[in-house]
């Protein structure tokens, strides 16, 4: 029975604690257009990390989707379990850094799922302390923007660097060269080409097109892919056998099996954590400025947003997935691309979405990633996976280097911003982060960590549209 929400209150829900059950069908209703959506955009991105976990964890291709499903139930958690009014996304950025930490880290996929795991538990640590203590705001407040900008622009030259790679086999411009550029350059212009962008204001088939997400780009790939020769398609039949493929992935990647992280591996993870936080603060900034402005346009429903709240809840969800299924990156606070979709049409009308997580939940099909088990569409989509990835990293540091450029002003820091960014996408963690402050405190003096700052809220997956 679905309940009734009363003038400019809360959607009702089942409160524990800070947090919020919003159950299915009962406080949250159907939706058709995100309910479609979903199933297509959000099913398919969220396998988009498939080909890494295949080509360098040592997981089938099989176990890598089971664990691509456990993402997406936790990440739906959000929602759900947790009552956040966000459309919960990766941390795309920080991937680029992650893959450079773990795969040249670890000389096993045990020893690297166990650098995901301390990785994840930092997080999850750090989430927790300043979400509860309120300190997370004073934390970013110290940190100057050529800092902040050095970090971004850094996540941006470990992305292209990913993508080019000529000694990466698994990766797509290696494996479908033609299909991959098709799809590359789709992108792109969709999304950043300013022509295109003037052309879909006058023609609304153009933005309708331009709103479809990565589904343009998959389709081109495909077809390029199939009459080129370069993609052989195997569609199989049937359902993914989750319980044995659970219990084999288990095996692989828990740390109550392969064995928890050493001391040397959580400390050598923590600056990652650490550079983490600040593109997850965005986000959170992010979050919150989109809501309060969308908010007048609705007077019936009263939007719940609570950055403390969001840090716990991506905490806890950071934790769980450091046991089950760790591998860092997937469990972020916002999508903002898919935010700002829910956002519109709820704007429309009460009419039209009853509530904000009619919208949220039927884009994340309830929390039940039905995509993922029937074996005709994900091995359909196989073949595609390593472009998915590739585009997601395209996009994420195209975004990224635009935001990065615009954080700082004086020539002085933007040349300090760029050896930072280098430092951080060629050297680990540790290394990358005190050479960073030391060019800082060299370059532009230590007095920029005493200045004022304004917060910068990245809003880096909008051109993304991943999971």
């Amino acid at each position: 029975m679905l309940t009734v929400r009363r003038e400019g209150e809360i959607q009702p829900g089942i409160k524990w604690g800070p947090f919020v059950l919003r159950i299915p069908f009962i406080h949250a209703r159907f939706a058709l257009p995100e309910f479609l959506q979903g199933i297509c955009v959000a099913g398919a991105t969220g396998l988009a990390l498939v080909p890494v976990m295949t080509a360098s964890f040592g997981l089938t291709f099989e176990e890598a989707v089971t664990m691509a499903m456990f993402h997406t139930l936790l990440i739906s958690s959000a929602w759900f379990f947790f009552g956040d009014p966000v459309a919960p996304g990766w941390l795309t950025p920080a991937l680029p850094f992650i893959f450079a930490f773990v795969l040249g880290g670890g000389n096993t996929p045990e020893e690297q799922f166990q650098l995901m795991t301390a990785l994840s538990l930092n997080f999850a640590a750090l989430l927790l302390i300043l979400g509860t203590t309120g300190l997370g705001a004073k934390l970013i407040a110290w940190v100057p923007n050529v800092l902040k900008g050095g970090i971004i622009l850094g996540a941006a030259v470990a992305a292209f660097i990913r993508i080019f790679d000529p000694n990466d086999a698994a990766a797509a411009l290696n494996l479908t060269p033609i299909a991959a550029i098709a799809s590359l350059a789709l992108c792109m212009f969709l999304t950043f080409s300013k022509p295109f962008q003037r052309q879909a204001a006058q023609m609304p088939i153009l933005a309708k097109i331009a709103g479809l997400g990565l589904l343009p780009a998959f389709l081109v790939a495909g077809f390029v892919g199939f009459f080129t020769g370069e993609m052989q398609f195997n569609i199989q039949s049937g359902l993914l056998d989750v319980p044995a493929h659970a219990a084999t992935l288990w095996q692989k990647a828990s740390p109550l099996v392969i064995g928890w992280p050493d001391t040397a591996m959580f400390l050598s993870a923590l600056p990652l954590a650490f550079i983490t936080y600040i593109l997850f603060f965005g986000d959170v900034v992010t979050a919150e400025e989109m809501i309060k402005n969308s908010q007048p346009m609705r007077k019936d429903e009263k939007l719940d947003v609570n950055s403390n709240r969001l840090h716990m809840s991506t905490g806890i969800r950071n934790a769980a997935m450091a046991v089950v299924a760790p591998f860092f990156g997937t469990q972020g606070v916002l999508w903002t691309g898919i935010q700002v979709i829910v956002l519109k049409r709820w704007a429309t009308g009460r009419d039209k979405v009853d509530s904000i997580f009619d919208g949220i939940s039927a884009y994340y099909v309830y929390g039940f990633p039905v995509l993922f088990i029937v074996l005709p569409i994900v091995t359909l989509l196989q073949p595609l996976l390593p472009i998915a990835l590739a585009v997601t990293l395209l996009l994420t540091g195209f975004a990224c280097a635009t935001l990065a450029l615009t954080t700082v002003t004086d020539t002085t820091e933007r040349g300090a911003m760029v050896l930072t960014a280098m430092a951080f996408a060629l050297f680990d963690p540790w290394t990358g982060l005190l050479a960073g402050l030391a060019t800082i405190l060299v370059v532009v003096g230590p007095q920029v960590f005493l200045q004022k700052k304004s917060n910068v809220g990245v809003p880096l997956d909008e051109e993304v549209n991943e999971a």
